[in-house]
Order: structure tokens, then sequence, then C-alpha cells
């Protein structure tokens, strides 16, 4: 997720460089052909451009708020996560007796690696050490990691409940709690598996592209370096909107539009460690970058 005190306009520019290259060659080679005779008769009403910049500005309009729309419900979702993380904990610690220690610890560990192996599955990168360690040795057989876990937390349930530790009405609570987690990871899915409409993106593309052929030809001819200028300026400015809106539209791919999902992760394991008494609260490192993951 991009910090506003720190944000990198070179990322952006970075993203869009060979846009603005094929942007800026076909401006300057337009510029040296309008010197030509049978080139300077060639002309525009500008309103003909201008009709189609409006399209395309609306067209631009619907996809950002389309693609800002998925990123915000992905960061509610996970703030979600968050809440429903410390509740199920919280439950756990006030439903069973003080007796029980290593049973709200591991309740505490499953939680802590669901949260990490939700994020790394989500992005599609290999589980990280601490991760693979603890499916290793709960002998995790499972295409869905995470779902795996939530599964671990209903039968750890449902045995303390046939021990007569908790009542039926608490069974029910912490089953409730563990199937809004279970919500929130399909919801995640839902996103990371529903991709933007693919014509959708090479329609704006195409738009774009024809307004910038046909942007100089409506500009007055007897100031060079102002069309040049101009032919450069709006299309780029047309073109990073669309990336923008690119990068946002996919808020799990490992980017620095990126869901926040290793940090949550980490608040979510400091808060529960604290909660339970525990020491070894692991580290938060103070990000040097201009995003955190």
């Amino acid at each position: 997720m991009l910090l506003n005190q720190r944000i990198s306009v070179g990322y952006f520019l970075r993203e869009i460089k060979f846009q603005i290259l094929f942007i800026t060659l076909f401006a300057v080679l337009i510029g040296i052909l309008d010197e030509l005779p049978q080139f300077q008769k060639i002309s525009l009403p500008l309103s003909i451009p201008a009709l189609l910049g409006t399209a395309v500005s609306l067209l631009l309009a619907f996809r950002t708020s389309q693609s800002y729309e998925r990123w915000w419900e992905a960061r509610i979702i996970w703030g979600a996560i968050v809440n429903d993380s410390r509740t199920l904990i919280r439950q756990i610690i006030q439903f069973l007796p003080e007796s029980r220690t290593k049973d709200i610890e591991e309740f505490v560990e499953r939680q802590v690696i669901w949260n990490y192996a939700l994020g790394e599955s989500l992005r599609k990168l290999p589980f990280t050490d601490r991760v693979q360690q603890y499916i290793n040795t709960h002998h995790i057989h499972a295409l869905n990691v995470p779902n795996a876990l939530l599964d671990g937390h209903s039968e750890h349930v449902r045995k303390v409940a046939a021990e007569g530790l908790i009542s039926d009405f608490k069974q029910i609570q912490l089953n409730e709690t563990i199937l809004r987690l279970c919500d929130s990871m399909g919801k995640c899915e839902r996103l990371k598996n529903t991709v933007f409409p693919r014509s959708y993106s090479i329609l704006l593309h195409i738009l774009i592209y024809v307004f910038a052929f046909i942007l100089p030809f409506g500009l007055d001819d007897s100031q060079l370096i102002v069309e040049v200028v101009i032919t450069i300026l709006i299309p780029v400015v047309f073109i990073a909107i669309e990336k923008t809106s690119i990068l946002m539209q996919d808020p799990f791919e490992n980017t620095p539009v990126d869901t926040p999902m290793t940090s949550l992760a980490q608040t979510i394991e400091i808060n529960l460690k604290q909660m339970i008494g525990d020491q070894g609260l692991p580290d938060k490192k103070e990000n040097s970058q201009y995003f955190v993951m």
C-alpha cells in the first residue's frame, strides 16, 4: 500500500515509460511532418478531438471508480479479518477455563498462521518457512490451506464442546465468528478470481491512441512547440490515469498499491499474543520504503 508521505512518482513513470516514449516519438514525428507543405493542408475541427477526449474522460472516470471500489472493498474485508481475529481469541479466552492454556495458545497460533497463509495464497506466493513449518508439523494436506486451518478451528471447538468445557450457546458463538472469517476469505478469493473485463480495457486503449493520433490535426500549426507539448501531455495524462486504475483493480497482486496483508497479519499477531500475555512479540520494523505490503 502506498504511503501518503512518500509516494514515488518514479514508480508510476516506470509503469508507463514505453507508452510515454511512443507518444513522444509520435508527437515529434507529427511536428516534423507538419512543417512539410503537403501536410500543412490537413486539418480537423477542434470539436472532433474534443468530443473524443470527452468520451475518453467519461470512460476513464468509470474505470477509475470501479477499480477504486475493488481496492477499497479489499481493504474493508481485511479490516473485518483484523476485528474477527481479535474477537475469536477474546471469546476463546473468556469461554475456556484458565487451566486450558495450551488450547488457547493453539487457537492463537492457528489464527496467526491463517492470516499469513491467506495473504500468501492470495498473492500466489510460496509459503514462508514459518507457515510451511506449521503445515508440515500438523500434517495439513489441502489445496486450500487457509480453509483447512479454519477447519482446524472448527474441529478444535467441537472437541472442547464435547469435553463439556463450553456450552452449546458458546459453541454457536465461536462457530459464528469462524464463519465470518470464512466469509471474508471467500470475498477475497472472489476479488482475486474476478478479473476486470478485458474488452473494456482494449476499447479504452484504442480510444486513447485514436485521440492521440487526431489531436495534432485539430491544433494550430503556427505554434509547433506548443502543438508537440500538448500532443504529448494530454494522452500521457489519460494513459497515467488508466494505468493507475489497472494497478488498483487487482488489490492482491504484490504491488505497491496492494492491500498491506503482511503488515496487517503482523498487527494481528502482535494483538493476539498481547491478549494472552505472550512476551515473544515479533518486531514490527519501521518501513524504509514508500509502501507497505
